[in-house]
Order: structure tokens, then sequence, then C-alpha cells
């Protein structure tokens, strides 16, 4: 298990492009403005140990519970899929009580949004190609970024404005309907 600059890069560009964490803002700012605020330090540090944790045993407890790794992302595919029609339609499925900042830090902060069946599912797939150790690098330095972005997100939702983040916000839930159908037909074939 030795470190290398190529397998850490590119294990870091894959899990970046699955947390898309850039492509979360307008989803950040819009559960920012209904509890009011997140902690961003618990978010980024309770992502990394899921994602940590998932990198050593994850395949193990998804097979210990009977749950095969298609089906885990079927499952997480439906709620990417319904965030996404939240972002496009404008319209709210999930409902938000009056929960606090505390409960929003980590659901659906860290899980789902930054840890989540996606990145699980990668982490998993990474490991048939990488060492542990490189792959767990990779998760380090892509929650900094995590960590940095969410603490920029009312910043950039400033300079973006209204109309930008609306922009955004429909933009990236395309995006995300597209993962989410992906990730679906992919896994949901494997199935039956």
């Amino acid at each position: 298990m030795e470190f290398n600059w190529t397998d850490f890069l590119s294990a870091a560009l894959v899990l970046f492009a699955v947390i898309d964490i850039i492509g979360s803002i307008p989803i950040i700012l819009d559960i920012k403005k209904k509890v009011g605020n997140i902690n961003e330090f618990r978010a980024s540090l309770i992502s990394l140990l899921i994602m940590l944790a998932f990198l050593v045993i994850g395949e193990k407890l998804i097979t210990f519970l009977g749950i095969d790794v298609n089906s885990f992302a079927v499952a997480g595919s439906f709620i990417l899929f319904f965030l996404a029609l939240e972002m496009v339609l404008g319209v709210e499925l999930f409902k938000h009580d009056d929960t606090s900042y505390r409960t929003a830090t980590v659901v659906p902060i860290a899980f789902p949004l930054i840890a989540g069946a996606g990145s699980m599912t990668t982490i998993i797939s990474l490991r048939a190609e990488f060492s542990q150790l490189n792959i767990a690098l990779a998760i380090v330095a892509n929650l900094i970024l995590v960590y940095v972005v969410l603490k920029l997100t009312n910043r950039i939702g400033r300079a973006l404005g209204e109309g930008g983040i609306a922009v955004l916000r429909k933009v990236f839930g395309i995006i995300l309907l597209a993962i989410a159908i992906k990730l679906f037909s992919t896994n949901a074939k494997e199935l039956f």
C-alpha cells in the first residue's frame, strides 16, 4: 500500500465529480435559508468519517445486511431524483419541519448530499483500481474542498444574486436528474 500521485489524482477527480459540491451550492443555500445555518466543519467531518468508514467496511457491511451494491445505488438514485425534481420544478417534496441546524448539518448535508449513495458506490468501485491509502487521501482532499465551499456558500450566493442562484439551481437540478437516471439505469439492469 504505497502512495501514488497518479492514482491519488485519478481517485480525487472521480470523487470530485461524484460529490459535485459546486453543483450542490443551490441546495445548500436553500437548506441554509430554511433552517438558518449549518455547521460546516461538523458536516465535513461527519461526511469524512462516513466515507472513510465506507472505504474500510462498506462492502462487507452492505453484504452483511443482505444488500448488494446495485440495490444500494438504485435506492440512492431515487433520493437524488426527488432532490432534482425539487430543484427543477420548484416544489417541496421533502417536508422540512422545524429541524435545527444540527439536524440539517447531518441530514441532508453530510448524508446523503455529500456522502451519499453515489459517493459510496464510487468508493467501492475505486477499491478495484486503487489502493486504500490513495483513495483515503483522495477522500480527505475532497472533504477539505467541501469544507471550503460550505464556508463560502453565502458569499457565492451573494455574488450570484437571486437570478444567478435560480439559473444555477435549474441547471444543476437537470444535471442531478441525469446523474440519478444514469445511476438508476446502470444499476437497475443488474437487479433484474
